[in-house]
């Protein structure tokens, strides 16, 4: 099994507004002024990291048995001033709702994936840009 990943994005002729798509066959549509016709590729990069770092952070808080209800992950992020624009700065926060969540299971599973399993959060780190992350635990 090859563990190489492939996308491809095609100008529709008109701005710049492409239609993209991914190797497993989703389909998308970017556009630089994002709005309801595309995203911007920059907002992608960050669903990507907080896709990344949700699987692994409720995977794990599902091994660990932890009775979670509702998990979400919001993030922003801030981008330099002048080209290229790379985020300088990007603020996680993990959203828990269940019953009995330990906070130290949170704690724990937030800082396995950003240290250990989400190669996408590590391309941010690597890059230097300042990760700054917390949590909610709701009780329901």
């Amino acid at each position: 099994m090859s563990n190489e990943k492939t996308a491809k994005v095609v100008w529709s002729g008109s701005e710049l507004q492409f239609h993209g798509s991914l190797g497993s066959g989703y389909e998308f549509d970017l556009n630089s002024s994002a709005g309801a016709h595309g995203g911007s590729p920059m907002e992608f990069l960050l669903a990507g990291v907080a896709g990344c770092t949700a699987m692994d952070v409720i995977s794990i808080l599902q091994k660990m048995r932890q009775n979670v209800r509702e998990f979400s992950v919001e993030i922003s992020g801030v981008r330099a001033d002048n080209h290229p624009k790379v985020y300088t700065e990007v603020d996680i926060t993990f959203v828990v709702r269940g019953e009995n969540i330990k906070e130290e299971n949170v704690a724990r599973a937030i800082e396995l994936s950003e240290n250990i399993y989400c190669s996408a959060s590590q391309m941010f780190h690597r890059s230097g840009t300042k990760i700054n992350t917390n949590y909610r635990i709701e009780e329901v």
